[in-house]
């Protein structure tokens, strides 16, 4: 699968907690970024959530206990119901990609993080020190 940044060829595979939901991409990554938004903080229970995005069409994401949450209108969240692992983002505003959690990669290392989103809802007592763009909105 090529980087959209690099080219590199990357073939991207992770599972949750148990092991019960796993993904393959095919895909081109899109984009990637540390999401600081309210509604991925409290979906993670984390201050920053980090996702690479794919597009649909080349995404195999599985297991007997996938299951979905609707967190808000146009949006459902992909989680291990077993585990509790949180797997997937999708809203209709981008149709044709999925966001993938970066922390559930097989290799994370493997996934270049390019952005911050919703740099305006982060939380107060985090100190993150780094070039990437901080923007306000997300992908």
């Amino acid at each position: 699968m090529p980087d959209v940044q690099d080219g590199k060829p990357l073939v991207l595979s992770g599972h949750c907690l148990c092991g019960g939901v796993r993904f393959r991409t095919t895909g081109l990554v899109r984009a990637s970024g540390h999401c600081h938004c309210e509604s991925c903080r409290r979906a993670a229970s984390s201050p920053v959530t980090t996702f690479f995005t794919v597009p649909r069409k080349g995404i195999e994401l599985s297991g007997e206990s996938l299951r979905y949450y609707a967190s808000s209108p146009g949006v459902r969240r992909g989680f291990c119901g077993n585990c509790g692992s949180p797997m997937s983002f999708e809203t209709e505003r981008r149709p044709e990609d999925i966001d993938l959690y970066v922390a559930s990669l097989d290799d994370g290392l493997s996934v270049p993080i390019r952005e911050h989103w919703h740099w305006d809802e982060r939380v107060d007592w985090l100190t993150v020190v780094d070039e990437l763009p901080k923007s306000e909105g997300g992908v």
